[in-house]
């Protein structure tokens, strides 16, 4: 957007050499042409109305053998995290630019910011000190070194790392001051009860306090301490989280490498800073002690 590559609005099916079901990966959308509708800033803002993982049907999360992609809704009508949207935001950059999310992500992000540790594919120098995850039941789940980048789920990085690149963020370095401000922005209100499975007609208030809303590629929140903006991380074995309190200067960075990570998150959030904002709920952080109804 900044450099003037792809137009926020400008449907992306016009940067395309083909129409997007005339790509494999999206050969399912050819008796729907609402593929039409679909802009960077729906992918950014996970409006697309595709699903998150197509493998994991979408209003169970149970796995979908069939994987059939689909658009649940129409395109910009409300929020529901797609890492199917990304992957089309990715088509479109790679097949504009000529270099893959990898080689981009090195050039914009991470050479800049001094990051030599992170990686959206497996570099031979990490092999000398990476962690191992754990499932629920403790059982080890081997690192992915992928050979593929995947913009939806495949970086790799370091808490410290992570963190340089939020002081970035936070210190507005990168980006001019009109394209900060859009993408800390609420481009879409969120009422959805939970975030995953992400296509649910089921909705709630209870987060209207704190103006849930989602950004270009961030979630959105108000608060005692003023604006903050956050983003979670989920695998098999690996649960992160970071939220940023923009007015207080403040920042939180959760990596865990264990199934179980996301049990402390609220309670740890509490004893850091005293975090009661961060909607545990709909992101599903029940506490290990947690007791439902």
């Amino acid at each position: 957007m900044q450099e003037k590559i792809i137009d926020l609005d400008k449907p992306l099916y016009q940067y395309l050499s083909k129409p997007i079901s005339g790509y494999e990966y999206f050969a399912d959308l050819q008796s729907d042409d609402r593929w039409k509708l679909i802009t960077a800033r729906m992918c950014l803002s996970h409006t697309t109305g595709l699903p998150n993982i197509r493998w994991l049907h979408p209003t169970t999360g149970v796995e979908d053998t069939l994987g059939i992609m689909r658009i649940y809704f129409t395109p910009g009508s409300k929020y529901a995290y797609s890492g199917e949207g990304l992957k089309l935001l990715q088509l479109v950059e790679e097949e504009i630019t000529g270099k893959t999310v990898e080689d981009l992500a090195i050039e914009k992000v991470f050479k800049p910011m001094g990051m030599k540790r992170s990686g959206f594919i497996w570099h031979k120098e990490f092999d000398d000190n990476y962690a191992i995850g754990h499932l629920e039941n403790g059982a080890l789940n081997p690192k992915k070194k992928r050979t593929t980048p995947v913009a939806s789920g495949s970086l790799v990085t370091t808490i410290s790392d992570y963190s340089k690149f939020i002081e970035a963020v936070m210190q507005e370095k990168g980006l001019d001051k009109k394209w900060y401000s859009e993408m800390l922005r609420p481009q879409i209100k969120i009422f959805s009860k939970v975030q995953f499975p992400p296509i649910t007609e089921e909705t709630t208030t209870e987060n209207k306090a704190i103006d849930l809303s989602y950004g270009l590629g961030w979630g959105l929140l108000k608060c005692k301490y003023g604006r903050a903006f956050f983003k979670e991380g989920h695998d098999d074995a690996w649960r992160n989280y970071n939220i940023n309190f923009l007015d207080k200067g403040i920042s939180i960075i959760i990596m865990t490498n264990s199934a179980n990570g996301e049990l402390i998150f609220k309670e740890l959030l509490e004893t850091l800073i005293g975090d009661t904002f961060t909607p545990w709920k709909w992101e599903t952080y029940f506490p290990y002690n947690y007791k439902k109804n």
